[in-house]
């Protein structure tokens, strides 16, 4: 389903990617861990097009198309979701009415009919259902007010309206308590765990993982993976850190 290879790409002239290659597989759900500044959120704003983030080799392909060459709105309609690890406020516009538009767009440039008002209604109350959330907190100004558990539960909805084929979750767990981190997860699972979809999951932590459980979890340090295992990796990382992990 997406395929990077030998990727780089730097920020303001900083070369943070340096030769990653990585392969997701439909049906997969794929961890990336890694120390700070190893360039684990430089990877998600590179799939995602985020402007700034530069291109300076490789190639990344999403079924099959040059995801690079598409523009941010163009990855989104193609089934790419990217996760913030710090989802934006957006004052003066409601949640329902940003979903809303943001589905009806991306049905648009699927050749879609859009759905009236009393349909997606119906579809933001079945996915905010999943993810705990009341729907008083979609009338709410987009994430002004939230905490940061409410922040990441929002964002969890706005993922299940749109129903991407390829999610990418940038520390979706930072900021969640516990019983947060439980119905974000059980979201997650709910979401994207299907035959047709992916999920590359981007976390410092072991303990999302117990909820979300990957298929491959893989560390980055330095621009690179450098060692791929399965979910005890994750464990392992958790137990021992990355110093001792990487020089086994």
């Amino acid at each position: 389903m997406l395929k990077i290879d030998n990727l780089h790409a730097e920020i303001a002239g900083k070369e943070i990617l340096k030769g990653l290659t990585l392969e997701v597989n439909a049906g997969e759900v794929h961890a990336i861990m890694g120390p700070n500044g190893a360039g684990k959120s430089t990877l998600s704003y590179v799939l995602g097009g985020r402007p700034g983030y530069e291109v300076t080799g490789g190639s990344v392909t999403f079924e099959g198309k040059d995801l690079l060459e598409m523009e941010p709105h163009e990855r989104a309609a193609a089934g790419l979701f990217l996760g913030f690890q710090y989802p934006v406020e957006i004052p003066g516009v409601s949640n329902v009415q940003f979903l809303r538009e943001a589905l009806n767009a991306q049905r648009k440039a699927r050749g879609e009919e859009p759905l009236t008002g009393g349909e997606f209604l119906k579809l933001a109350k079945e996915k905010a259902g999943l993810l705990k959330l009341d729907m008083d907190m979609l009338k709410r100004n987009v994430n002004v007010g939230f905490s940061g558990g409410e922040k990441k539960r929002a964002e969890m909805v706005q993922m299940g309206i749109l129903d991407p084929k390829f999610a990418v979750l940038d520390e979706t767990d930072s900021g969640l308590d516990i019983d947060a981190l439980r119905v974000v997860g059980d979201g997650i699972n709910a979401i994207m765990r299907a035959e047709d979809k992916a999920v590359l999951l981007i976390t410092h932590y072991q303990r999302l993982l117990e909820y979300v459980r990957p298929d491959f979890v893989h560390i980055l340090s330095q621009g690179r993976i450098v060692k791929t295992g399965g979910p005890e990796l994750a464990l392992e990382l958790e137990n021992e850190g990355y110093e001792k992990v990487m020089a086994a």
